[in-house]
């Protein structure tokens, strides 16, 4: 493993918690009124935006595998379709699941769907990005002992966190506390994004410590 792959993977997660905390900042001067809380559905659309578009440019731009040997217009089309098919699945699929585990079915909706945009932004959005439309490439990174590289490593420990974090936001919700960002789903939402924060500041670390037993497959 080379110390410098930390150091962009490093300077990639500088960019994705800017990407956040710009997100939260930068509306506020264009937008009336704009809070985390206040105008929530606004923020999350914003941030997801942001964080999506910043994973984009980082992996066009770091390209952390090696470029695919059918870079014809048509494939590219293809594949880019693909990923935007999988990331509506995405959606979907956590939505569903949401109202699965108690989120409200009939009210609500466009709440719990944007909460699923967002968590499908912190997770699904990186796998697209750096392992494509490749099912099976997913399965092997999320498996043990499956990753070949510094950037599939780190991937298992921000979507791991963004899942911890979420499902640990949901715990204040059904608390007498009368908050107002227990309203469902603000703090499952920002418990995601702690989450995800977190996992973005860990991974580099964790890597890093223990970088001497970690070995890759392409190494």
């Amino acid at each position: 493993m080379k110390d410098t792959d930390i150091t962009r993977l490093v300077y990639a997660h500088l960019l994705c918690i800017f990407s956040i905390i710009l997100s939260t900042l930068l509306p506020s001067l264009f937008l009336e009124n704009f809070s985390i809380l206040e105008t929530h559905l606004t923020w999350l659309c914003i941030c997801s935006a942001f964080v999506t578009a910043v994973n984009l440019v980082l992996y066009l731009i770091v390209k952390p595998n090696a470029p695919s040997k059918r870079s014809s217009l048509s494939h590219k089309v293809a594949r880019f379709l693909k990923c935007c098919i999988y990331f509506l699945m995405s959606c979907f699929g956590f939505h569903v699941i949401f109202v699965l585990y108690g989120a409200p079915l009939i009210e609500l909706v466009l709440e719990t769907f944007l909460f699923a945009v967002t968590l499908s932004t912190f997770t699904t959005v990186p796998c697209l990005c750096l392992l494509g439309p490749n099912i099976k490439a997913w399965l092997r990174v999320f498996s043990r002992n499956g990753v070949t590289s510094v950037w599939e490593n780190s991937l298992q420990i921000t979507t791991v966190f963004s899942f911890l974090g979420s499902w640990l936001g949901a715990f204040p919700i059904p608390l007498d506390w009368e908050r107002p960002w227990q309203v469902w789903p603000i703090s499952c939402t920002l418990g995601a994004t702690f989450g995800y924060v977190a996992g973005l500041i860990i991974s580099p670390l964790w890597i890093y410590w223990n970088r001497k037993q970690l070995t890759y497959k392409n190494n």
